[in-house]
């Protein structure tokens, strides 16, 4: 049973700083790239950020160039995603995912594992 697990979520004012950490149990038997989404109320599940298997690919949505950084670990199975500049805008739910292929995708059907989400509120 593969299970992701978020943490670092919470409450922040406007220009502060978070870190959220994702750490995957159980037995994956693929190379897999892993990703962060987030959903607003009323809104659909969008892409983050990515990184592949062997951490030499990265993408980032524009919303969050510059701002946010995506990380992995040398065990591959926890993904870290440090926001900057937080903006009342960044507020949703923070999603990680452990991808069905080795590349970074920005698609969420890619995804074969979903964690079950950390809220993110920034305030004005």
């Amino acid at each position: 049973q593969v299970q992701l697990v978020e943490s670092g979520g919470g409450l922040v004012q406007a220009g502060g700083s978070l870190r959220l950490s994702c750490a995957a149990s159980g037995r994956i038997t693929w190379p897999y790239s892993m990703g962060w989404f987030r959903q607003a109320p009323g809104k659909e599940r969008k892409f983050v950020a990515g990184i592949s298997w062997n951490v030499n690919s990265i993408e980032y949505t524009d919303d969050v160039k510059g701002r946010f950084t995506i990380s992995r670990d040398g065990a591959r199975n926890t993904v870290r995603l440090q926001m900057n500049s937080l903006k009342p805008e960044d507020t949703a739910v923070y999603f990680c995912a452990a991808g069905a292929t080795p590349d970074v995708s920005r698609l969420s059907y890619n995804y074969a594992y979903w964690g079950q989400g950390t809220q993110v509120t920034v305030s004005s």
